[in-house]
């Protein structure tokens, strides 16, 4: 094994939720090595938040807009090029594909791309810059679902370099800043004594929160009485999503509650926690859930049954009735010791920052990076 330089770069497009957690993830992977991290950011202005968050050896902000970096990116190349010319660096972490792109033309490091997203390199141009790079470019899925549409989408690379590295919480980070169920209640406007299904997301076509507010008012006559669907998140659908609560007349057991800063710390508010979308990588908003013991049912798509199988309720994606029946069933369910043992050991064993170090260290393509 060679012993390893000064320096990992790390390439984060932005630092909107998840990513600043993305990026703490990827540096805990070299706390107790020789590597130092130095964690670059492309979009948005210095924030002393977002330094902390990602428990860095240093944070460079370069401060574009999505604008700026939309097309050709050639400043950021730039810029990227100078930081690498100062620093001693083994190789980059890029996060997303434009963050990868701006690495593999910005030095000469071997880059090893994370994909968030189920389908990044359907586009043809992806394919071309990916296969342009392959000597170089190693490609990291953040579910074993990202990492099947890649390996499908470039058929010819060796499947050892394109792996798996399951997105992880810091479980007793999580757990030790949740609030208690009377206080995040009382802090969201939420009745103490209703029984309530929660559910946080983006307010778009994919999260298919229509499906969840259909199911609900198709469940709500066999509910307690004054149930309550709490949905957190904002998007372009929030209207839409109102009017259909109207239309279904259960405007008034239907809350959204918005953008909620730190919206992981209020889980205990729900009773039950309803996940409806249509397509998911590796879902974070899934792990912060199973962190506060919530009882869940979640949509069968993509990434979710690797997240929560033999934990959650599955229902086929779409499918009013069946998530109906679920959530009537879920009003049944109580907490017990062998839930949170179960829970704990779920995530411990796939999404804790242990087992990703331990995973990390064995892939193929870090053999050569291994520290001795």
């Amino acid at each position: 094994m060679n012993n390893p330089s000064k320096a990992i770069l790390q390439l984060c497009y932005g630092y909107y939720a998840p990513y600043t957690d993305c990026a703490r993830q990827y540096a805990r992977l070299f706390r107790d090595t020789p590597y130092k991290v130095v964690t670059v950011q492309l979009v948005g202005a210095p924030n002393e938040k977002v330094v902390q968050g990602v428990t860095s050896d240093e944070v460079i902000f370069l401060g574009y807009q999505n604008s700026d970096i939309r097309h050709l990116r050639l400043r950021a190349i730039r810029d990227v090029r100078r930081i690498a010319a100062t620093h001693d660096f083994a190789f980059c972490i890029a996060h997303r594909y434009k963050s990868a792109y701006t690495a593999l033309f910005g030095t000469n490091l071997t880059v090893i791309g994370v994909h968030h997203d189920v389908g990044e390199y359907r586009r043809f141009s992806r394919r071309l810059y990916a296969n342009l790079f392959k000597k170089r470019l190693r490609l990291l899925g953040v579910s074993n679902a990202v990492r099947d549409s890649m390996r499908t989408a470039l058929p010819a690379w060796p499947h050892s370099h394109i792996e798996t590295l399951y997105n992880r919480i810091d479980i007793a980070a999580a757990q030790a800043n949740l609030l208690p169920r009377e206080t995040a209640r009382a802090m969201l406007g939420l009745p103490q004594q209703s029984w309530i299904v929660g559910s946080v997301g983006r307010l778009d076509a994919n999260k298919d929160q229509a499906t969840l507010i259909r199911a609900f008012a198709a469940a709500l006559p066999n509910l307690p009485q004054g149930s309550l669907l709490a949905i957190m998140g904002g998007g372009v659908l929030e209207d839409k999503l109102k009017v259909l609560t109207v239309e279904l007349g259960i405007w008034e057991s239907v809350r959204f509650l918005g953008q909620v800063d730190e919206g992981k710390r209020y889980f205990k508010a729900f009773d039950a926690f309803a996940h409806s979308s249509r397509q998911e990588a590796c879902c974070m908003t899934l792990l912060e859930a199973l962190v506060a013991r919530l009882p869940m049912v979640c949509a069968d798509c993509s990434g979710v049954r690797e997240e929560v199988e033999g934990i959650a309720d599955l229902f086929p994606v779409g499918d009013v009735d069946a998530l109906a029946r679920i959530l009537v069933r879920l009003t049944e369910w109580r907490e017990t010791e062998d839930y949170a043992r179960k829970t704990e050991a779920h995530l411990q064993q796939k999404f804790s920052d242990e087992a990703a170090l331990e995973t990390f260290w064995r892939l193929p393509m870090l053999a050569k990076y291994k520290p001795c």
